[in-house]
């Protein structure tokens, strides 16, 4: 490719880190949460059966960490227009979420890749978010991928 979109400056955004949020997880949260990806497992919305399971109570759903947003740094490429793929997500699953719990989601950029695409260059964009309690024990990590083109 003559003129490459990852230059030295693009690739510079690799670390960059997105300011912290942090959320405060309720138990009615979880529970509504489960209801509404129907998923009726009494560990993530009866409290008394769960407490006979060996998480010791209600834990939040895997998928749970949807609804808690993370600020993205932004990374400014000399694309036309503004096209873009998800290009997937792996999730890894360290500790439970709780109710009462204090989750700090940060996201950072941990690549940034070029390759020859049918329509151009494709950009791949690679986000690692962490979900850490306030223990600071990390209970999930994401790594997503953002394909621009």
């Amino acid at each position: 490719m003559a003129n490459k979109v990852v230059t030295d400056e693009v690739r510079a955004n690799v670390g960059k880190q997105g300011e912290p949020r942090v959320y405060d997880v309720e138990r009615g949260a979880i529970r509504r949460f489960a209801e509404a990806i129907g998923d009726l497992n009494p560990i993530f919305n009866d409290e008394a059966a769960a407490r006979e399971t060996r998480f010791g109570g209600m834990i939040a759903p895997p998928t749970f960490c949807r609804s808690m947003g993370s600020a993205i740094p932004q990374v400014a490429l000399d694309l036309p227009g503004f096209r873009a793929l998800d290009g997937g997500s792996d999730w890894e699953y360290f500790k439970p979420i709780r109710a009462g719990d204090r989750i700090t989601v940060q996201s950072k950029i941990a690549d940034i890749r070029e390759t020859a695409g049918r329509l151009g260059p494709m950009v791949f964009i690679v986000v690692e978010t962490s979900y850490s309690n306030q223990f600071a024990q990390i209970c999930v990590t994401q790594r997503s991928t953002v394909i621009r083109y």
